[in-house]
């Protein structure tokens, strides 16, 4: 279900971040207030915490994550939401703002990356249009796809 949409909530910030390399719509602040948590949750997202009163206000609205690292915590999330992140949805969103990203323009992209990145990558340059970061298959991308095979999430989705 990649389009379930989530709210992470403060104190899981490296969870929202594997969300989105995952796929998933993942909105999350260093500082959020209840206000803007519960708006969150009409707009249909479910909120993630790690906070037992949080979650019992907030109800069927919310999942209590638990475990202290990150692979626990999202092994945990996709067993007990069923979460089955297609692989082609992998590296789709800005990592840091959760944007869709887009191809890249190649005048832009040429300006914008080092050239051994352009000349390697070429036309599989992304770039997300709300904080200007360009993104490309290096190596960071292959750890993250390593890791995320190593926790299972390799299959063909």
């Amino acid at each position: 279900m990649i389009d379930m949409k989530f709210v992470a909530d403060v104190m899981l910030g490296r969870l929202a971040k594997w969300l989105r390399i995952l796929g998933y719509d993942t909105y999350y602040q260093s500082s959020c207030s209840e206000e803007e948590i519960h708006a969150l949750i009409r707009e249909g997202r479910l909120l993630l915490t790690r906070n037992t009163d949080r979650a019992g206000r907030t109800g069927s609205k919310s999942v209590l994550v638990r475990g202290n690292q990150v692979s626990e915590q999202l092994l945990g999330l996709a067993r007990e939401l069923d979460l089955r992140p297609r692989r082609s949805a992998w590296f789709s969103r800005c990592v840091v703002c959760n944007t869709p990203l887009l191809p890249a323009r190649e005048s832009d992209a040429r300006e914008k990356v080092p050239e051994y990145v352009f000349y390697q990558s070429g036309n599989r340059i992304r770039f997300c249009p709300s904080c200007g970061r360009y993104f490309w298959q290096g190596s960071h991308r292959s750890r993250m796809t390593a890791q995320l095979m190593e926790w299972g999430f390799g299959g063909k989705h």
